[in-house]
C-alpha cells in the first residue's frame, strides 16, 4: 500500500495499490465522506495513466482538490 500526504485539502492522507498498472486499492482519510469514498469506488480497476488525465487539474479551494490530489500521488507514484 502506498501512501500520499496531499496539500491544501481536507483529506489527510491518500492510501492506494496499484498492480500492472491499474489501481487495486484506493482509500483517503479525512475529506468530505462521500466525495472521497465516490472517487475512490469510481477508480478502482482502472488504469493509472486515464486516472491521471481525468482527474487532474480538478480544482476545489486552494487550487487543487482531492481528486487533483489523488492524480498528483499517482503522478509521483509513477516518477519514483
Amino acid at each position: 500500500m502506498e501512501t500520499y500526504t496531499p496539500k491544501n485539502v481536507c483529506s489527510r492522507k491518500i492510501n492506494f495499490e496499484v498492480n500492472n498498472g491499474i489501481i487495486t486499492k484506493c482509500e483517503f482519510v479525512g475529506g468530505c465522506a462521500g466525495n472521497t469514498q465516490g472517487v475512490s469506488k469510481l477508480v478502482l480497476g482502472m488504469n493509472i495513466d486515464d486516472v491521471i488525465k481525468k482527474l487532474s487539474g480538478i480544482q476545489c479551494r486552494n487550487g487543487t482538490s482531492c481528486p487533483d490530489q489523488l492524480a498528483q500521488a499517482l503522478k509521483n507514484y509513477k516518477n519514483n
